[in-house]
């Protein structure tokens, strides 16, 4: 690899990925036929018992293949990765996951033009529906109404005589753009979340760091939808998030716990008792559930980060 910082202006992508070679190969595939140039190409593998190597190298743009013997999740990888551009010395950091990708070759150029016009910190594509791409693939709060489909978005902040950026929101890991300097202020991801979380910690700083930041409505970044761990409750008026997977609701409710005890979160944390013991205790009719719920939160409070 060239010694030499990079021009100014180089974007460098960053993608974390493990055991899913076959969506890699979408995903890269999507970086490499972008309109607007990607100086080098990060791709941290957390699995290199399944090594991802052959296929970075073939993707057609420079690139450095970042193994981790021990699996850092995708925090621990999207900070490896980040760090390492920073020191590449990228102007621009551009984060993706293996099983999402661009959904046309002029995502990045309309990311890197809104971002320059508009004076960003970061800005994100809309995140849709990988299977039915006029959804969204994570629904999407404006005030106490949740959006589920890009039009109704896109509408909604219409109202606001803003077609083409949504300000505020961001998924920061799904095709979000980075200026270098804004991870002075903020950081990088916190290795010790793991999965889970961490994606809301990096929103979390960003919003307190008063930065301008949002979603540009003109770009889309697909993704499986990920709706399957929200569970309905008074009638689907309200959702609980109850993964079925216990890995999964491990670091969910721990890292829940360390979140909402953090600065800018603590309002939300107050509503997250009655909400969880009404789902468990009402809904599935779980204590057990709900005293499993309790001590996971109160771990994450306490910081005691150990894995599952």
């Amino acid at each position: 690899m060239n010694n030499e910082p990079l021009a100014a202006g180089s974007v460098v992508a960053v993608v974390v990925t493990r055991h899913r070679t076959d969506m890699l190969v979408d995903s890269l595939a999507a970086l490499a036929k972008q309109t607007h140039p990607i100086a080098h190409l990060i791709v941290v593998d957390n699995g290199p018992d399944q090594p991802a190597r052959e296929i970075v190298e073939a993707c057609g743009l420079p690139a450095t293949w970042l193994p981790s013997w021990n699996n850092l999740g995708g925090a621990g990888g999207f900070a490896l990765g980040m760090l390492h551009a920073l020191a590449m010395g990228a102007e621009w950091i551009w984060l993706g996951d293996d099983d999402g990708r661009a959904a046309n070759e002029t995502v990045l150029a309309t990311l890197v033009d809104l971002a320059e016009r508009r004076g960003l910190a970061a800005v994100s594509p809309t995140v849709a529906d990988m299977d039915h791409p006029d959804r969204l693939a994570f629904a999407v709060r404006r005030g106490l109404t949740w959006h589920r489909s890009r039009a109704a978005l896109a509408a909604d902040s219409g109202h606001g005589a803003d077609d083409e950026l949504l300000p505020g929101v961001a998924a920061l890991f799904n095709g979000a753009l980075f200026r270098a300097r804004t991870l002075d202020v903020i950081g990088v991801p916190d290795l010790r979340l793991f999965v889970r979380g961490d994606e809301v910690e990096m929103h979390r700083r960003l919003v307190r760091s008063c930065l301008p930041f949002g979603t540009s409505l003109r770009a889309a970044y697909l993704h499986p939808a990920g709706s399957e761990d929200d569970k309905p409750m008074l009638g689907g008026r309200l959702h609980a998030r109850d993964p079925d997977d216990p890995v999964k609701r491990y670091y969910t409710y721990r890292n829940r716990g360390y979140l909402v005890s953090q600065p800018g979160m603590r309002k939300v944390g107050l509503l997250e008792v009655p909400r969880f013991a009404w789902y468990f205790l009402v809904t599935k009719r779980s204590p057990r559930q709900f005293v499993q719920w309790v001590r996971l939160v109160r771990q994450g409070r306490a910081e005691r980060f150990h894995r599952a």
